[in-house]
């Protein structure tokens, strides 16, 4: 079995809520997303997160505006909307809930 795969993996289910933890602390471009995420050893490629934001804008999620840059052309900064911070509390309560059971079984096994 591949470890990095399953890591991989692992890093893909819970990507969707660090995107969204990410722009609800501030309105993001998605370079600085990236960064973000590389910085917390969530590495990801472009070509992975434009499809998610994508998805997300779609569902209500997210919003975004255009805004003129001093170095090329405009860049595009997403914002999270009111529904979306409600969805970010349902992801928060679930990855409580879930890191609670983990961390269970992970005590009952050390045992």
């Amino acid at each position: 079995m591949n470890i990095e795969n399953t890591q991989a993996q692992m890093r893909k289910g819970i990507l969707e809520y660090c995107i969204l933890l990410i722009i609800a602390q501030k309105d993001a471009y998605v370079p600085d997303i990236i960064s973000k995420l590389k910085s917390s050893r969530m590495i990801v490629v472009e070509g992975t997160i434009y499809p998610l934001l994508t998805r997300l804008k779609n569902t209500g999620l997210l919003s975004y505006r255009w805004e003129e840059s001093l170095q090329g052309p405009p860049r595009k900064y997403y914002s999270i909307t009111e529904q979306g911070r409600a969805f970010l509390k349902e992801l928060e309560n679930s990855w409580e809930e879930l890191t609670s059971a983990v961390n269970s079984i992970k005590e009952n096994h050390n045992s």
